[in-house]
């Protein structure tokens, strides 16, 4: 039962028909393991503490640096060189002192990521690092625990969720050629990003635990910050998928890089400007068909765009996809990355196996190859 003191701390959303109290009861009886206490962190815990969840385990092994403080903002000044755990747990049981608040100065691991979410209810990934991001939803998938990832890039983010039953996150990103991506500390974000994937990260895990609307099972929601504008990609469960398809051959968590590597004929290639430089002009002597399909909006491809590429806009590309020849390799181009990634994902799910997309998009042609290609904002 709620007391007097929760009453009137959570008012506003015991108003809420969808929730009222027995949702609100059972935010106060859930566990939730919180991976991550930086720029996604940071506002998920504020959020979820605040909006009475029960218990909030916060593991993260880093200290504050001032290089955090732009957007990490469980923290300030006087934190520097504090562990980010325990600096969390001070500030979000002086907001609620109503919820339990545990904190692990830790890494987590293969070692030791399923032993951290047993006892919980649901997890929340605010890691920065790609490969944990795999190991976090490889974890929650074998374990049967509903998870909540976001991740950020410069001005792009992305976020999705699971509980079993739901295509997994290796459904939609089964692994590259390539197993790396930057951070922020390799690539930099803009420090309002996490703040608006990480509220929406602690708008999912609340819907998750109350029952109530409708969570992203299945549908990847993508910001993009230049731009202002949100796209959203359905993705379905894959039976060939490695940890949750009908023969998955993902049996306990891993964290080496080998993990993220598709080895099998659908796997997508990550080309850097120079390897695609490389491989557009050894093409044209030796006949190998490769074809460039820039997926920007219209606007984007005329103010610039790779010689001989073909055009083919992401939000038109499921109804075309008929359009990509066999036996022809699809290197997806776009501006930053992001969109040429989602486009080759969707053509290897629709049976194109030889995909590959752009790293770092035409912004990274235009710095390493060609720097008088103009490069058009999104629209």
């Amino acid at each position: 039962m709620l007391d007097s003191a929760e009453r009137e701390r959570y008012a506003r959303q015991l108003l809420l028909p969808e929730l009222g109290e027995a949702g609100q009861q059972r935010l106060k009886a859930a566990r939730v393991l919180l991976l991550g206490a930086g720029g996604l962190g940071s506002p998920a815990a504020l959020y979820l503490a605040a909006a009475g969840v029960g218990t909030l385990t916060i593991v993260d092994h880093d200290r504050v640096e001032p290089s955090n403080l732009h957007r990490q903002v469980l923290f300030d000044s006087a934190d520097i060189g504090a562990p980010k755990a325990d600096v969390a747990a001070r500030r979000l049981r002086a907001l609620n002192p109503q919820v339990c608040i545990e904190p692990r100065v830790l890494r987590v691991d293969a070692g030791n990521v399923l032993q951290l979410i047993d006892g919980h209810d649901l997890c929340v990934d605010g890691s920065d690092r790609l490969a944990t991001r795999y190991l976090m939803a490889d974890a929650c998938v074998l374990a049967g625990k509903p998870l909540v990832s976001a991740a950020i890039h410069r001005f792009e983010g992305q976020a999705f969720s699971w509980r079993p039953g739901a295509p997994c996150y290796r459904c939609l990103f089964p692994g590259s050629a390539r197993a790396a991506a930057p951070s922020c500390a390799e690539a930099g974000v803009l420090g309002v990003l996490p703040g608006i994937l990480g509220s929406l990260q602690a708008a999912e895990a609340i819907k998750l635990l109350a029952g109530i609307g409708v969570p992203l099972l299945g549908r990847l929601l993508v910001l993009d910050a230049l731009a202002m504008r949100w796209q959203e990609f359905r993705f379905q469960r894959r039976a060939d998928c490695t940890v949750c398809g009908r023969a998955a051959t993902i049996r306990s968590p891993a964290d080496t890089l080998a993990s993220l590597v598709d080895n099998s004929s659908t796997a997508i290639a990550v080309f850097h400007p120079a390897e695609l430089h490389q491989l557009i002009r050894e093409a044209q002597p030796t006949g190998h068909n490769v074809q460039v399909v820039d997926v920007r909006e219209a606007a984007e491809y005329a103010a610039g765009h790779l010689p001989g590429a073909r055009h083919l806009p992401l939000r038109e590309l499921p109804a075309r996809m008929g359009e990509l020849g066999d036996g022809t390799q699809a290197v997806f181009v776009c501006r930053g990355g992001t969109r040429s990634l989602q486009a080759a994902t969707l053509a290897r799910a629709a049976g194109h196996v030889d995909v590959a997309h752009l790293e770092g998009g035409l912004l990274a042609w235009q710095s390493a190859i060609d720097p008088t290609l103009v490069v058009a904002p999104a629209p």
